[in-house]
């Protein structure tokens, strides 16, 4: 959408409120799955249980909030566009690796969220602090870098998407004979075959809820095989869900803070993507002053967002590039359509008995969608290096990276056994760290980047800023 004039509705117009209504249901409908499925792999994945209902409402109620900055821009913080803010799927693995280290030293759910949440907090610092000099980060972060981050992340992510699909984790380690069972294969399949389905259809809209359409018809079989557990249900508490400021407590290790650090410095670039995307879609500038002013109060916005999202029980927060295609689909580019956004987004968050029906999502529906969506995540960060001029130099970084990375995700056990040895805060910090694939490709990366020299013989494709190269911004900020 290039000319002012495909636009029904510009940045500064306000809609009535009927189409302001729809216009935000159909954003919601684009991220509503997105926002809430990183809270759900979390809570099985460490085991969080009875927690996961709160845990939904606080990401969509801090979501809410997040866009509704975004779009107000209070204090010059936010773009002043429909951005809408949700949980990013960048920062699942190494959440997990944080979680995972809590647990390793006895804690239980509030001793795990606590450590979580305390090193989200301060890392959120960081991408405030990149806000500020985004433009000077181009030496280091550069497209090679974004994009084998974002790969490695996408591949790490779908061992986790194909376990669901055959049950899940605990069924896996505690009842093998029941795990990859006909039930559970069939179940993720047809998810799959109905996303795929979906997203064949001319109708733009069922394109557009593909991933919701999915996970519909997989409950709904579901139930019908008795695999639903609505006991769920039964276990909430309260009609209402009350945000409190860290209410599981706040804790901090070192080791679990540095990877968390990284993809937030990732991240910061992403967002700088999505926010050139929406510019180009809603007819602002994509150079000088005013354009360089969105960036960074847009990504400030994403850093404020996440702290917030942290002090009040939700993973760090980021935008939503799906959102931008519903903006070229309905033509409107109103940033009053972004409070409207947050407001649903808020009310849905009061009711944690929403959280309960997602809680009661069997496991394989799950995998079976988010197999998909991790792929895509891949896909994603491929399609950035496809951009890049693959010369010798960015071909042995490229090669660097991805050989330690995806050997410590492939053979984990040799940098568990080095830290063994080593012994001590040390070993700790070195299996925390370099443990994670995505922290050990993206470290990898950035310090090939930086050694690696440019060859005289070769002449380089100019390279664009971080904030000035339209990234495609991958599927750990979308569906």
């Amino acid at each position: 959408m290039s000319k002012e004039s495909e636009l029904i509705y510009k940045l500064d117009d306000k809609p009535g409120a009927k189409e302001s209504f729809f216009a935000a249901l159909q954003h919601l409908l684009a991220s509503f799955i997105g926002i809430i499925t990183p809270t759900l792999i979390i809570g099985g994945v460490l085991g969080l249980g009875s927690e996961i209902p709160y845990l939904i409402s606080m990401a969509l109620m801090v979501s809410g909030v997040g866009t509704i900055i975004q779009a107000k821009k209070p204090l010059g913080i936010g773009t002043g566009m429909i951005c809408v803010q949700g949980t990013s799927f960048a920062f699942l693995s190494s959440i997990l690796a944080a979680g995972f280290i809590a647990k390793a030293n006895g804690g239980g759910p509030d001793e795990i969220l606590a450590m979580i949440f305390g090193v989200c907090v301060l890392g959120a610092f960081i991408e405030i602090g990149l806000s500020q000099v985004l433009g000077k980060l181009k030496r280091i972060i550069t497209p090679i870098v974004t994009g084998t981050v974002i790969t490695i992340i996408g591949i790490s992510l779908i061992k986790i998407g194909f376990t669901d699909m055959a049950g899940g984790t605990w069924l896996m380690n505690n009842k093998p004979e029941f795990f990859a069972s006909f039930e559970n294969l069939f179940l993720g399949v047809i998810v799959m075959i109905t996303i795929i389905i979906a997203n064949k259809s001319s109708n733009q809209w069922i394109r557009l809820s593909s991933i919701i359409i999915g996970m519909a018809v997989g409950f709904i079989i579901a139930m019908f095989m008795g695999k639903v557990d609505f006991s769920t249900f039964n276990k909430v508490e309260s009609i209402i869900s009350m945000p409190i400021p860290f209410k599981y407590g706040f804790n901090f290790d070192i080791a679990a803070f540095i990877p968390v650090a990284i993809i937030y410095l990732i991240t910061a670039i992403e967002s700088s993507g999505d926010i050139t995307a929406n510019c180009m879609i809603s007819n602002q500038p994509i150079k000088g002053k005013s354009y360089f002013e969105r960036i960074k109060g847009g990504v400030l916005a994403d850093g404020c967002n996440s702290l917030i999202a942290g002090v009040f029980n939700t993973f760090p927060n980021t935008t939503f590039s799906q959102n931008n295609g519903v903006i070229q689909l309905t033509g409107i580019a109103s940033r009053y359509i972004g409070v409207w956004i947050g407001a649903l987004l808020i009310i849905l968050g009061l009711f944690p008995h929403i959280g309960a029906i997602f809680r009661a999502l069997p496991t394989p529906v799950l995998g079976g969608a988010t197999i998909i969506m991790f792929a895509t995540v891949a896909v994603a960060g491929i399609k950035i290096i496809s951009q890049v001029n693959l010369n010798r130099r960015n071909m042995l970084i490229l090669a660097i990276s991805f050989g330690v990375g995806l050997g410590v995700l492939l053979v984990p056990q040799i940098l568990t056994t080095f830290s063994n040895n080593i012994g001590g805060d040390l070993g700790k910090i070195i299996n925390s760290v370099l443990g994670s694939p995505v922290t050990a490709g993206g470290l990898t990366a950035i310090l090939a980047t930086l050694f690696i020299a440019q060859p005289e013989d070769i002449t380089e494709v100019p390279s664009r800023t971080p904030i000035e190269h339209d990234v495609v911004t991958p599927a750990s900020s979308s569906i």
